[in-house]
């Protein structure tokens, strides 16, 4: 039977659903150019409609400061020099009281005044001993310069044994973070930090901004991420002994 099919039929069905197929993915370029016409078409509007609501916006703005007469600009420039000045006067304040660096203070009778002078406070309680507290210094002597509303201080465990026992402080490095005169926080150890020694300035300041002990501008709910580093050290706790209390160090290497 198949031998009976003539070839001019075979070729024309061939040649017809050649054509077929040719027209269909006419078809297909045709509808799919058509869809991204309308994509740009709709993102142009898009556009256009957001370049028009930014217009009429600063059109309100300039609208209503054309309608201002000389005395309304006026006091506008009282209240913003006003509010310099203010600033600028806090600042000097701050500064009269030791905020800007991170300084020692020489024992434990002057903590109190330290505190009791300045709203916020950040006090490392150190030992010259552990490593990690060195880490801690070169961090707070950054934070202490960027923020000027917090005073940060550090004291020589060795010569508060009276105050360390009040604030139940167990283990070095340890920070006391005191708002309004109260001990309000500690951070204890790294272990907030990321429990290693290669933790940025960032994840420290991070870390005093969940205390509300400095003006913190980023995002409370996380931490700054940053890619760890090889070779991190993790807490290990060596029993010390000051002057015949027992305190924790948090450090791997303690050198005494």
């Amino acid at each position: 039977m198949l031998n009976n099919l003539n070839p001019n039929e075979t070729e024309t069905h061939s040649t017809y659903s050649d054509n077929n197929t040719i027209a269909s993915r006419d078809v297909c370029n045709r509808m799919a150019t058509q869809s991204m016409d309308i994509v740009a078409k709709a993102l142009e509007h898009q556009v256009l409609q957001s370049a028009r609501m930014v217009e009429e916006q600063l059109d309100a703005e300039l609208n209503k400061l054309e309608r201002m007469d000389e005395d309304e600009l006026e006091r506008l420039k009282e209240r913003r020099m006003e509010a310099l000045k203010k600033a600028q006067k806090q600042k000097q304040e701050w500064l009269s009281k030791g905020h800007g660096e991170y300084r020692e203070i020489p024992s434990e009778k002057d903590f109190f005044p330290e505190v009791k002078d300045s709203k916020n406070v950040v006090c490392h309680f150190y030992k010259d001993s552990t490593f990690r507290c060195k880490i801690l210094d070169k961090h707070l002597s950054i934070l202490a310069k960027k923020h000027l509303e917090t005073k940060f201080i550090k004291l020589n465990v060795e010569k508060a044994p009276f105050l360390t026992e009040r604030l139940r402080i167990k283990v070095i490095p340890t920070l006391a973070l005191v708002k309004d005169g109260k001990t309000k926080d500690y951070v204890v150890g790294f272990t907030d930090l990321g429990n290693t020694d290669e933790f940025s300035t960032e994840v420290l300041e991070w870390r005093l901004g969940c205390s509300d002990i400095i003006n913190y501008s980023g995002n409370l709910l996380e931490p700054p991420t940053v890619a760890p580093k090889q070779g991190s050290k993790f807490t290990k706790v060596e029993k010390k002994t000051i002057r015949g209390k027992g305190y924790d160090s948090d450090s791997e290497s303690d050198d005494d």
